[in-house]
């Protein structure tokens, strides 16, 4: 259940940024006409990965290849909206606001269907990577434990990113990228993990002995006994690295004075 909770906390909170960024952002600067155009990309994005998350579980059932090529579908994934919001994500209220703008510059209609577009993309982007994430993992995991994670993960993304709208400069941002990059960087390696237990599994990796191959990872597959210390792993690591954190911070106004 972990770690459907933290993918879904992870995306979630980018994708409920975005709305409170662009929904305040409208109000602000007198177009909250737009905020029409808003709820409709949310609405199209969000229903359009849900589709997306079902259609994918349903053919990572089907055989050992395609629930190979999904994990390493999400694996790749993964590895992309971390370097992506390590790189973009102090900056990503500025750059939000410069495309809204640059939306509802136009006149007319024209600006209701930039700014529904933005959002589509946007939340669409998040949308499209939790979709795959998570199908990648339900052909391993408890469906009630799937539903139960993603619920929490939902709702804790939902009230980060209202404590940022309310409190702004408080929320430390940066310092939840950075934690969220070590469980994302983990996950990743289990999902390679994952890929390769499937693929020799359905013999599809040329030069290998796949049958051999396949027994060797089996202790470190998802409910193995190495996979299991690496799913632990996602919770323990993430939280040493936040009390390292806390525990260097704390000390630089000591030294500094």
């Amino acid at each position: 259940m972990f770690p459907t909770m933290m993918i879904t906390f992870r995306e979630g909170v980018e994708a409920f940024l975005i709305i409170a960024i662009t929904a305040l952002y409208l109000r602000n600067t007198g177009r909250a006409d737009l905020l029409g155009a808003l709820r409709w990309g949310v609405a199209v994005a969000v229903a359009g990965s849900v589709l997306l998350g079902i259609l994918l579980a349903r053919a990572g059932g089907i055989s050992p290849l395609w629930e190979g090529m999904l994990a390493l579908l999400a694996m790749v994934l993964v590895l992309g909206c971390t370097v992506h919001m390590m790189r973009h994500g102090r900056h990503m209220a500025q750059q939000i606001r410069d495309q809204i703008d640059e939306s509802a510059a136009r006149s007319g209609r024209g600006a209701f269907w930039a700014v529904f577009l933005f959002t589509l993309v946007m939340i669409g982007r998040e949308g499209v990577e939790t979709a795959a994430m998570l199908a990648a993992m339900a052909g391993a995991a408890d469906l009630r434990d799937l539903f139960n994670g993603g619920i929490i993960g939902i709702a804790l993304a939902m009230l980060l990113a209202l404590a940022w709208a309310r409190f702004g400069k408080r929320v430390n941002l940066t310092r939840f990228f950075q934690v969220t990059a070590v469980f994302m960087m983990l996950f990743a390696m289990q999902l390679f993990v994952y890929a390769f237990h499937e693929f020799t599994e359905a013999n599809a990796i040329p030069g290998l002995d796949n049958e051999w191959w396949h027994v060797a990872t089996e202790p470190y597959g998802p409910e193995g006994q190495y996979g299991a210390w690496l799913s632990y792993s996602l919770v323990i690591i993430p939280l040493a690295f936040i009390a390292f954190t806390w525990w260097r911070d704390r000390k630089v106004p000591a030294q500094l004075a």
